[in-house]
């Protein structure tokens, strides 16, 4: 199956993965704002320390804006694979489409790990 429009970039499965874990960190001992509106309202203020997209949205439009508005807002952006896993990783039994880390809690190492592995892959695709 084809990537949808909105991803940018190709995140390699560790990432992924590290993605999920710092999400289920943050969420128990930080703060992490589930779904698409609680994550444009985080990014637009300028509060989102890591922002992961799932890539199997239905319809895509609902998730589309999120990309751009990380990179006009200098927030990192993760793609993960499953909306299903990402619901997990933040505590919630039903899927979720994205999600934010908005006080890192002790994910802080590796939210910045993630970060800079984030900005090699976008430097590579530009």
């Amino acid at each position: 199956m084809s990537k949808p429009f909105y991803v940018k970039y190709e995140t390699p499965t560790e990432v992924a993965n590290a993605a999920y874990e710092a999400l289920q960190i943050a969420s128990k001992t930080g703060q992490v704002r589930k779904g698409t509106n609680e994550a444009t309202k985080a990014i637009e203020r300028g509060i989102a320390k890591l922002v992961v997209i799932a890539e199997d949205v239905e319809p895509p439009e609902v998730v589309a804006h999120l990309p751009i508005l990380c990179e006009e807002r200098k927030a990192p952006c993760v793609f993960v694979p499953s909306k299903q896993k990402l619901g997990t990783a933040v505590g919630i039994d039903v899927p979720a489409a994205s999600a934010c880390i908005v006080k890192e809690g002790d994910a802080d190492k590796l939210i910045k790990e993630i970060a800079t592995r984030l900005e090699g892959l976008q430097r590579g695709k530009q």
